[in-house]
């Protein structure tokens, strides 16, 4: 039972550090400092609380089941990468160049009427592809792919098989506790501060979806040739 217990330790921190360089909270709280600041205290905690078990569902869910879905409608990985490369690269478009809000009264009323409807920001973008990200679901499809062939062998099935579960568990409790700690950075670098993360973190974000959009088209490129 100890060598199993030790054995489980292993592979959780193999995968913690395999999963956090891709399912980076951080990215996920820039996010909700940029697009969350006219969202209501208390809800934007809900929506935090909520992100977080969309984070865990969609890697459970695509440990189980993403080849599956993916070979059901006919999805490939370079075709995952470049189609949340391009929305990566939207959303960082949005965060860089925020859109001029003209004060007439026609905009004003309109801004109020938006108000009201407060947005949910929890699925899109912070859970996906904020945390849960086209990097994160192809890291996740191939190691389910690949885990048969290559840790059973050395390892305890039980072990195996709970292992992914605390894995997702464990990033969607580290992706909520980021989150909520974001309304204590409002606090200290204000909203001039949040204003200039929202612009470099846009930057950050295009760049990384073009570079999922290179590394999917270099896929189907090496795929053609070889």
């Amino acid at each position: 039972m100890i060598d199993d217990l030790i054995q489980l330790g292993k592979l959780i921190s193999l995968g913690l550090a395999l999963m956090l360089p891709l399912a980076n909270p951080l990215t996920s709280m820039t996010l909700l400092l940029s697009l969350g600041g006219q969202i209501p205290y208390k809800e934007r905690e809900r929506q935090v609380t909520q992100a977080a078990f969309y984070v865990v569902g969609i890697m459970v869910v695509t440990y189980y089941a993403g080849a599956w879905i993916m070979h059901t409608f006919g999805i490939s990985i370079p075709g995952l990468r470049i189609a949340g490369g391009l929305i990566v690269v939207s959303i960082g478009f949005s965060m860089l160049f925020p859109p001029a809000e003209p004060r007439t009264l026609a905009a004003e009323a309109a801004a109020d009427a938006q108000a009201r409807q407060t947005p949910n920001i929890a699925f899109v973008p912070l859970a996906l592809p904020g945390t849960a990200g086209p990097g994160t679901i192809a890291m996740i499809i191939s190691g389910a792919a690949s885990v048969d062939g290559a840790i059973t062998p050395e390892y305890t099935p039980w072990v195996v098989a709970v292992t992914p579960v605390i894995v997702f568990v464990l990033l969607g409790l580290l992706f909520w506790i980021c989150l909520r700690s974001a309304g204590r950075i409002v606090a200290v670098i204000g909203q001039s501060g949040v204003e200039a993360i929202s612009r470099i973190m846009g930057f950050l974000l295009v760049c990384m979806g073009v570079q999922f959009v290179i590394n999917g088209v270099m896929e189907i490129v090496g795929t053609h040739v070889g």
